[in-house]
């Protein structure tokens, strides 16, 4: 089907499911969760240390603020975010009010976790500003090839925000900054059920093409953060904390939403292309749990080696 039949095909599922988010999602104000009593002036060219954190007696590793780092810088560029979501959705009837939705719930999500981070000084703003320049001048965001491409990458990349987010929350130490993490949270789970519901309407009225766009997702996904300074390093000391890795990769990401939400592999009425797509899917679904499997026993023997 052409971009423009599925399109209007799935409207009346857009309505519904928009409805429902607007129904369930609740609002909150970013300045009720951070910690302003803990804030002071900030004096021009202090070098940071990690003495200036106030973390409620808490200390962050390097692996946790290099997450907060990658999380806030990539929720910083949710103006191209906004550009490439609109741009496949466009910008009439539910479809663009569910895009503006959108883009209104994720901006206070830099606004609140930059609150926290401002208040607290849990890592170095003066690098933190610097990155937000860099990333939001280049803007790089991923480009999925076609409408079906996006559906499957948003479903994917919104749930793998939720969980880098929550288990970066779950590291921090603080009350206050696990709050902040867990509202946040709570904003991207209702996102990604509307991403993860959208796709599996779209299995149903185009399956050869969704079909496709799930084994290419699949085998290309990454999360947004390629523009950022230094991102790989960032990423291995993530992986390291286990905040995201390849083993919560496809644990909790492809397996739940691929396999049991989207069932690939009992998706019918497939033919050419599609099939053979399938088939290379569901191999790769298997290729890829063996990669996690492999992937969380070296770092297991790692974890036990720096206890002896």
């Amino acid at each position: 089907m052409k971009e423009n039949e599925i399109l209007f095909e799935l409207t009346p599922v857009v309505e519904q499911l928009l409805e429902r988010h607007l129904e369930t999602s609740k609002e909150w104000f970013p300045h009720e969760h951070i910690p302003h009593s803990r804030g002071r002036d900030f004096e021009v060219g202090h070098q940071w240390t990690e003495s200036d954190a106030d973390l409620d007696g808490h200390q962050l590793t390097p692996e946790v603020r290099s997450a907060l780092y990658v999380n806030l810088l990539t929720e910083d560029n949710l103006p191209y975010y906004f550009r490439t979501v609109e741009s496949m959705f466009g910008a009439d009837g539910p479809w663009g009010t569910w895009v503006r939705r959108w883009t209104a719930e994720e901006g206070r999500h830099s606004m609140v976790i930059y609150g926290y981070l401002a208040a607290t000084r849990a890592i170095d703003l003066v690098e933190l500003e610097r990155g937000r320049m860099a990333q939001v001048s280049r803007g790089e965001t991923p480009s999925p090839e076609t409408l079906q491409d996006g559906f499957v990458y948003l479903a994917l990349q919104e749930l793998a925000t939720r969980i880098s987010h929550r288990n970066t929350g779950l590291q921090i130490g603080d009350p206050v900054g696990y709050d902040v993490m867990k509202r946040v949270c709570a904003d991207e789970n209702l996102h990604q059920l509307f991403y993860r519901d959208l796709a599996a309407a779209a299995v149903e009225v185009d399956p050869n093409t969704m079909m496709i766009a799930m084994e290419r997702q699949v085998k290309k996904f990454s999360m947004p953060g390629t523009g950022i300074p230094d991102f790989e390093s960032h990423s291995r000391r993530i992986a390291k904390a286990g905040i995201y890795d390849l083993q919560i990769h496809h644990e909790q990401i492809l397996a739940p939403v691929v396999l049991r939400q989207w069932d690939a592999g009992n998706i019918s009425g497939l033919s050419g292309d599609g099939a053979i797509a399938q088939e290379r899917l569901m191999k790769r679904m298997a290729t890829s749990e063996r990669v996690a499997n492999r992937y969380a026993e070296k770092r297991d023997r790692e974890r036990d080696l720096e206890l002896v």
